[in-house]
């Protein structure tokens, strides 16, 4: 790699929360998530109408609450992950819900107590274990808060039943589109692969290319995993012909990645003929059907390795194969003792968090340990940010549903401000923390409104919200001050790791394990990036200087990029010069 593809480490820019929500909000309405706007709305107020009309308005309520927990949850992966996640959480929750009932139901505050810390406990336990493992044990704990904090009238099976009721809600909406765009996910992920392929080819040459291959490298590693089920599946049994044509994108574009790698180490600008080529692949493997068009290959000149490379794909595209045995990269695993210790001090926090609401004699105390729920997630990002974008989300909400309430006092109008306020959660989810909590404070009043809590508590629940986001940061940066680093530390070290083992085998392996070997040194690259990235954003107890995690990743990144460079060199032919000149049945 040239020097004028290398970048310098640097932390990341500190630019503030309010500064940050702001342009969040700015955004162009053809970036905003429009559909589940639309979900988060109608998920939300649904339940609501429905109550009031049949006047079981608690049922509906904690059908509204399970709603906002899954609207929290959406997300725009794969409809099968999507179920998967609702289904964890909506039994995690309900499961929640109901031994908090029973511990309230018991008589004894210390029995609520001692059921909040054994939820907080394996909550912590299971909770870095991967997203949907995440997702289950944060909405356990929240179960377990809202169950021992909310008294709820009828039987103790009821309300887990009305929560579970609610969570379905959101995943028929969220999954019923795969009815009628059964790959619509899988399609969007590889076109998205495709046009950062272009990307980049357009930045070779340029400061700028080393971001863009990191660009498409988080592209790839998303197609991968919408892919990966397909790819099992096709090991058993022939695919249809629309997953195969889905196949045959993917077996393109993961030797795409290579190629285009190796035409940015070559480091030369390259002309508009060769930048459209992934973009003409794309229409030609999966046409718009909306217009049918198929674009025609361009001519240019393959006088290097990248560009043989490169022009072999665009022409044998169907016969190139990668092997349907390429695995997605794995996610990385935490240890086991830092499982351990975020599950004492998750514990810890929630303890002190109930401590703290019996000694302030707060109304409804359920919010203290909830807010730690919410916050206490080093998983989702970096703690501190969580926590100021907590209390900045709150304050919004807090002033906003006070607006409001001064102008609204009909039933109907106060379940269209939940509608409203859901769908700026579902937005706030996909683009700002602090926009998504705006959303969810301003709907968890009204529903505790409707469960016929009409007291002020506005300053209250900034309180205490300020006060459980100070705990978490006390309890995390006295116990764990390390653990962004250390986590940042892991990656990095797993990531060269990867990075030598894809140096030291490539020569001596096949096509496809040498496809593997790069997607896994690459995935975790990436990985240790954002990590190193979360780590510059945690404050430091100690004061002692961070490692310069950047800087080393950039040096395996090079590395990375020379081996992948390296093999095509050693695969191009060097004795001859291709010109392609396609015809329009190439592909």
């Amino acid at each position: 790699m040239t020097p004028a593809m290398r970048t310098g480490p640097g932390p990341s820019s500190g630019t503030s929360a309010p500064a940050r929500l702001l342009r969040a909000v700015g955004r162009p309405l053809s970036s905003l998530p429009l559909a589940a706007a639309v979900r988060g709305a109608v998920a939300l107020a649904t339940p609501l109408l429905v109550g009031v009309q049949t006047g079981r308005v608690v049922p509906s309520v904690i059908a509204a609450i399970g709603a906002l927990w899954a609207v929290g949850q959406d997300g725009s992966d794969p409809y099968r992950s999507r179920v998967r996640r609702f289904v964890a959480l909506g039994l995690s929750a309900s499961l929640g819900l109901a031994v908090g009932e029973l511990a309230l139901r018991s008589g004894p505050s210390v029995a609520v107590t001692a059921c909040l810390v054994v939820a907080a406990l394996v909550a912590g336990a299971i909770g870095l274990r991967g997203r949907t493992w995440s997702v289950a044990g944060m909405h356990l704990l929240l179960g377990a808060t809202i169950g021992s904090g909310i008294p709820v009238p009828g039987p103790w099976w009821q309300a887990p039943l009305a929560l579970s009721a609610g969570v379905g809600f959101v995943l028929v909406l969220s999954a019923a589109p795969w009815l009628w765009r059964r790959h619509h996910i899988e399609r969007a992920a590889l076109l998205a692969v495709f046009r950062a392929a272009s990307t980049a080819l357009t930045a070779a040459g340029t400061p700028g290319a080393a971001e863009t291959r990191r660009r498409l490298t988080d592209a790839l590693d998303n197609a991968h995993q919408a892919m990966d089920r397909h790819l099992t599946a096709a090991r058993r049994q022939a695919p249809g012909a629309q997953v195969e044509a889905l196949l045959r994108a993917f077996r393109l574009a993961v030797p795409l990645g290579e190629a285009v790698t190796t035409l940015q180490w070559e480091a030369r600008p390259l002309p508009a003929a060769v930048t459209r080529m992934p973009l003409v692949m794309s229409n030609r493997l999966l046409p718009d059907r909306k217009d049918g068009a198929v674009l025609v290959l361009p001519d240019f000149t393959a006088d290097s390795p990248g560009l043989r490379a490169l022009a072999h794909l665009s022409v044998t595209a169907d016969a190139d194969r990668v092997d349907t045995a390429l695995d997605a990269p794995a996610a990385p695993r935490p240890a086991r003792q830092a499982q351990l210790r975020y599950a004492v001090l998750l514990a810890l926090c929630v303890l002190a968090a109930q401590v703290c609401a019996g000694l302030l004699h707060s109304p409804r105390t359920y919010w203290l340990p909830m807010t730690v729920a919410f916050v206490y997630k080093p998983d989702f990002g970096p703690v501190f940010r969580r926590a100021l974008h907590r209390c900045v989300g709150t304050v919004l909400g807090v002033a906003a549903i006070g607006a409001v309430s001064t102008a609204v006092h009909s039933t109907y109008a106060f379940i269209g401000v939940v509608a409203f306020f859901g769908a700026l959660m579902a937005v706030g989810v996909r683009h700002h923390y602090a926009l998504a909590t705006t959303g969810l404070t301003a709907v968890v009043f009204v529903l505790v409104d409707l469960l016929g809590d009409h007291r002020a508590l506005y300053g209250a629940r900034i309180l205490d919200t300020a006060l459980a986001a100070a705990l978490v940061l006390v309890v995390h940066f006295v116990a764990w001050p390390r653990s962004a680093g250390s986590r940042a530390d892991s990656r990095t070290e797993a990531a060269l790791a990867a990075a030598h083992r894809y140096r030291d085998l490539s020569p001596t392996v096949g096509a496809v394990q040498r496809q593997a070997l790069r997607r896994a040194a690459y995935r975790q690259l990436a990985d240790a990036r954002r990590a190193a990235e979360h780590a510059r954003r945690e404050p430091t107890l100690r004061g002692a200087e961070l490692p310069d995690w950047e800087r080393v990743i950039t040096s395996a990144e090079e590395l990375c990029d020379a081996v992948t460079a390296g093999s095509l060199h050693a695969t191009s032919g060097r004795a001859h010069t291709t010109v392609i000149v396609p015809s329009s049945d190439a592909m």
